[in-house]
């Protein structure tokens, strides 16, 4: 007896994860793999689902889009976009620059920083991944200060970014004491009144 399977057969038994899997992880994978295969142009939402085995649609459930989803799998960013987005809106206008310092050095702590530094390392070294962090930082900001009301949203969104990832640069590539050691709330009471008047104050 013949013991080549047949490639539908494969292909059926493979099919959809089970119920139980973890979708999330698994796209996260996939997506890692068809990057690297394909390049970020190259990569669709349905290769990446269909090498995951699941719908295309839960691209969108869990990581809001191809670029959210980037985030994760190549940039591996150590939170999820859109429940940092719904926790830093949970509050008070005025002390929105609070929340995001805080939010920023608690998760980058949290997650070490040898994943800040492979962050610079994929965006200084390839453009697409520069690309695609640009992006993200202009629509995660751009929602956030829309959500509040402020005007010249371009200028005060890169204001923002410089402020986070230049602080970022300071406390986990090049360790600047006593950036690096300082503890997170001595740093959010010097930092978060300048990224609040970014967000919200007089910008000239």
């Amino acid at each position: 007896m013949s013991t080549t399977e047949n490639p539908e057969t494969t292909a059926r038994r493979r099919g959809r994860r089970p119920a139980g899997q973890d979708t999330r992880t698994a796209l996260v994978e996939a997506a890692r793999a068809v990057f690297a295969e394909n390049g970020y142009d190259g990569a669709t939402v349905r290769a990446i689902a269909t090498r995951a085995g699941v719908d295309a649609a839960m691209v969108n459930h869990w990581f809001g889009s191809k670029e959210g989803l980037f985030a994760h799998a190549v940039l591996e960013l150590p939170f999820d976009p859109l429940e940092l987005q719904a926790a830093l809106r949970d509050g008070p206008a005025h002390e929105l620059g609070e929340r995001i310092v805080r939010t920023f050095l608690t998760r980058w702590d949290g997650a070490g920083g040898d994943v800040f530094q492979a962050l610079i390392r994929s965006i200084t070294g390839h453009e697409q991944a520069g690309r695609v962090l640009r992006d993200f930082f202009q629509r995660f900001f751009t929602a956030l200060i829309t959500s509040i009301g402020s005007d010249r949203i371009p200028l005060r969104m890169t204001l923002c970014a410089s402020q986070l990832v230049g602080m970022g640069m300071i406390r986990y590539v090049a360790k600047f004491e006593p950036m690096t050691t300082a503890d997170i709330e001595t740093l959010v009471r010097a930092v978060a009144p300048n990224l609040q008047r970014y967000l919200t104050g007089d910008i000239g």
